[in-house]
């Protein structure tokens, strides 16, 4: 129905989500995929009557997805236009969604563009505390050149994310933050998939579960620099994503059900994950000039969400008086958004493509991060100059997390009457 009113996802997105759902067969165009359904049921410990029905329903959900590959080429595709934007109108009220806060996005626009140079200038001054007079990329050979800077073997890897997680709850709880006893349990595993990246699940609703960090690690990868991932340790575990989502499940006397097991904003749970990684650098967490580098690496990766997301689906010009001199005055292409993330994350172009072509289908998602991270930051400093010299970091953490995930707007709203 909404293809026959002319409302078709673009071309791009209607074959990519094809070629995923034919790869989740083991028939992905041009080879690759594997039978996700064949491959669930491989591993489960059932014989027998059981064994045969899973075979049969994971041929029918094969069949079904196929099916559904099968529409989207012949089907939709051929209805699909060219044109990746979404407009003005459409992104409005998707950032809106996302944050769950009204923003300028001219204003954010340009602002992408100045935070985007005060970490590349924070890049260059850390990449010279490493390699005296060298580039980025210099410094980044240095340390994947230097053994030290290396951890052998998943199992170990795993190993160093518990000692950094529990480390982190020890150091911090009671000092910055107040971390109920259930949640100083994180439990730290390499996941059964193979996709990259390092993710969160939160805890059970009685935490016989604890909140678990999972680090997918790809095919073939055996060896791990923790200056890269350090960042990443506390934007998953405390005080990120474990600390907020373990303490909203804890709140049982101050949060309704939906509020504690459900409800997610992601300007708000991405933006507060940001700040914590921001926090742990303010607290000296960060002080290796190797380490810190993964942080602004990381920071810079979110930052240029925010130039392309709005560039492109918004139609902006890009600026001429752009501090990179990056094509001034020109409008954004889809190869021009790859062009800029190439300039500015240290990933390697599979994922970067993966990335641009998840924007493009997705409009206000990716920029809700690094605007979400501004808003808390935002509202810490609304919050200190209200308090003068009897503001409590602390106090304000516990204040901010209590009232769960909700919008940004309703959350800076209810921080300013406490």
């Amino acid at each position: 129905r909404a293809a026959d009113e002319g409302r078709v996802a673009a071309r791009r997105q209607v074959v990519e989500v094809a070629a995923q759902a034919r790869g989740w067969t083991g028939a992905r165009p041009g080879g690759g995929g594997e039978d996700v359904f064949a491959n669930l049921v491989a591993g489960a410990d059932a014989t027998g009557t059981l064994r045969a029905s899973l075979d049969q329903h994971a041929a029918e959900a094969r069949a079904a997805l196929t099916t559904a590959a099968e529409f989207l080429e012949s089907e939709l595709a051929p209805r699909a236009g060219d044109h990746d934007a979404v407009g003005r109108d459409t992104y409005e009220l998707q950032s809106r969604y996302f944050l769950g806060a009204v923003i300028d996005l001219d204003e954010t626009y340009e602002w992408g563009w100045a935070e985007l140079h005060r970490l590349h200038r924070e890049k260059v001054e850390t990449a010279d505390r490493i390699v005296a007079g060298g580039s980025m990329a210099d410094a980044v050979k240095a340390l994947d050149a230097d053994p030290a800077r290396w951890i052998e073997g998943g199992a170990a890897f795993r190993d160093w994310m518990q000692h950094k997680a529990d480390e982190a709850i020890s150091d911090l709880a009671g000092r910055h933050f107040d971390i109920p006893e259930p949640v100083r349990r994180i439990d730290c595993r390499l996941a059964p998939t193979h996709d990259g990246g390092i993710y969160y699940t939160g805890p059970s609703e009685d935490f016989s579960r604890p909140g678990r960090m999972w680090w997918s690690v790809p095919d073939g990868i055996d060896r791990f620099a923790p200056w890269r991932e350090l960042t990443v340790v506390y934007h998953e575990g405390v005080p990120g994503h474990h600390l907020q989502v373990g303490q909203t499940a804890y709140r049982s006397d101050l949060l309704n059900r939906w509020q504690r097991r459900l409800c997610w904003v992601s300007g708000h749970g991405e933006g507060w994950a940001l700040y914590a990684e921001r926090l742990m650098d303010e607290l000296g967490y960060l002080a290796d000039p190797a380490d810190r580098l993964g942080l602004l690496d990381s920071q810079s990766f979110r930052a240029v969400r925010v130039v392309v997301d709005i560039g492109m689906h918004l139609g902006l010009p890009i600026p001429v008086d752009n501090p990179f001199g990056f094509h001034p005055g020109e409008h954004w292409t889809p190869e021009l958004m790859l062009e800029l993330m190439r300039a500015h994350c240290e990933l390697d172009d599979a994922t970067l493509r993966f990335e641009r072509d998840r924007y493009l289908g997705w409009p206000g998602q990716a920029p809700s991060y690094k605007v979400g991270e501004r808003i808390w930051l935002q509202a810490r400093d609304d919050a200190r100059s209200r308090a003068g010299t009897a503001f409590d970091l602390q106090a304000f953490h516990r204040a901010a997390l209590d009232l769960g995930a909700i919008g940004l707007d309703p959350l800076c709203e209810a921080l300013a009457r406490l």
